[in-house]
């Protein structure tokens, strides 16, 4: 396939590199330091876009691909206020567009187990829910996309908690998210229930950015040919 990079930063490095070892070319890569060559690309000769801009670019580059009418795989976080917005400009326009906060496929399981557990503990209220998470020092939104994914899945469960907190909770109804931020940590997340006689934690450690990489490529190549606005979900088929 003929990929067009949208963002070159570390990770953009790293899927260039996934890519290049699965039999892909990297037709472009755009950056903020060349963003004006992206109106001089022909999209008819790119197979598939995948962006991990930063969220001031990312819009305005899923715009280009869903009006160019190339299919875009995109993992950039901070803007997803305004998805609902993107998801219905791809159906109007019957393109196709694949967004996840992460996609590390192991990450991708600890959601999945992430849902089970949180629809287990709701009949034990006895248990406070909280997250944290924990990433390298140049990441520059927080929570991560990573944690909110959790929350959503936690609070959709557990009917105590109505709402997220980027600290420690001071109210029952909040679910407590605390963001670390370390030298050289690709990410590491925790969810913990904690009651007065014992704790459960589920928590995954990610030991580089070669796994999300991967399955940023991984979904690349599953996008092309489809029309829709898809997940994780529907690519590993929970």
């Amino acid at each position: 396939m003929n990929i067009l990079l949208l963002g070159y930063g570390k990770m953009g490095k790293e899927i260039e590199k996934v890519a290049i070892s699965r039999g892909h070319q990297i037709a472009h890569k755009i950056d903020l330091n060349n963003v004006e060559d992206l109106h001089t690309i022909n999209p008819t000769e790119i197979d598939v876009a995948i962006e991990f801009s930063g969220p001031e670019a990312a819009v305005a580059n899923l715009l280009f691909c869903l009006n160019n009418n190339i299919p875009v795989v995109s993992g950039s976080t901070g803007w997803l206020d305004r998805k609902s917005e993107i998801d219905s400009i791809c159906l109007q326009k019957k393109g196709a567009f694949f967004y996840a906060s992460n996609y590390s496929l192991g990450v991708n399981v600890f959601f999945h187990v992430n849902r089970v557990l949180a629809k287990v503990m709701s009949r034990y209220p006895t248990y406070n829910v909280a997250i944290e998470e924990t990433h390298h020092t140049e990441k520059k939104d927080a929570p991560s996309g990573t944690a909110l994914t959790l929350a959503k899945d936690v609070i959709d469960h557990i009917k105590t908690k109505t709402s997220w907190v980027n600290a420690s909770a001071h109210e029952l109804s909040q679910l407590s998210i605390v963001s670390k931020r370390e030298p050289q940590v690709p990410g590491t997340h925790l969810v913990k229930y904690d009651s007065q006689v014992d704790s459960i934690e589920i928590k995954h450690i990610a030991h580089s950015r070669e796994g999300f990489a991967l399955g940023a490529v991984v979904a690349a190549e599953w996008l092309p040919r489809k029309v829709g606005v898809f997940g994780m979900e529907d690519m590993m088929e929970f």
